[in-house]
């Protein structure tokens, strides 16, 4: 066999920067892919939003003095997947002074925790009555009937009331059917 008829044999430099080449450009494609990949997955990663912040609801002059509930709808920014819905209705609390002429403040929500039925206000009669199952409950909020099926109280929410009377509440929502207050998100 002559030296001339063996097979060219690929010199090491040609090697390295084909192999620098192939490298180099799967860098700079996974780049644009990851980028892509965390825009579409960013709604995925992000918390539910709205659940246990506090709002500002109201202002205390709005709360009757003599300790009556007044139902107040919560507004809030709502982010749902890529949408964002500025300042919508996301629920509804019923607030009273805790004792006449005080600026204590209970927040009750207005969903009953027997099937999640909104509650309405019977202010002739001084209680809040569930129009899913005749349940009645005290203006505080507990169990007034005790042919109830509800398993617990309405639900509170803590309140806050700051120096310039403004009324915020750290509104969320709680299962229903449950005899515990699970948050629900």
């Amino acid at each position: 066999m002559k030296p001339d008829d063996s097979p060219a044999q690929p010199e090491r430099r040609e090697f390295l920067t084909k192999a620098a080449s192939v490298g180099i450009g799967a860098a700079i494609g996974l780049v644009p892919m990851a980028a892509g990949l965390l825009t579409l997955l960013d709604p995925l990663r992000k918390k539910g939003g709205g659940g246990g912040a506090f709002l500002r609801v109201t202002s205390l002059g709005a709360l009757p003095e003599d300790g009556s509930p007044r139902q107040f709808p919560v507004v809030s920014d709502r982010v749902d997947a890529w949408n964002k819905y500025p300042q919508i209705r996301v629920g509804a609390v019923y607030l009273r002074r805790a004792r006449p002429g005080t600026k204590e403040v209970q927040a009750i929500s207005v969903v009953c925790p027997h099937a999640g039925c909104f509650v309405n206000y019977a202010s002739e009669q001084n209680h809040y009555l569930c129009p899913c199952h005749d349940s009645t409950f005290a203006t505080d909020g507990t169990i007034k009937s005790p042919s109830s099926p509800s398993p617990r109280a309405l639900d509170t929410l803590e309140v806050r009331v700051n120096e310039d009377g403004s009324v915020w509440v750290k509104f969320q929502n709680f299962r229903p059917g449950t005899h515990e207050k699970i948050a629900v998100s």
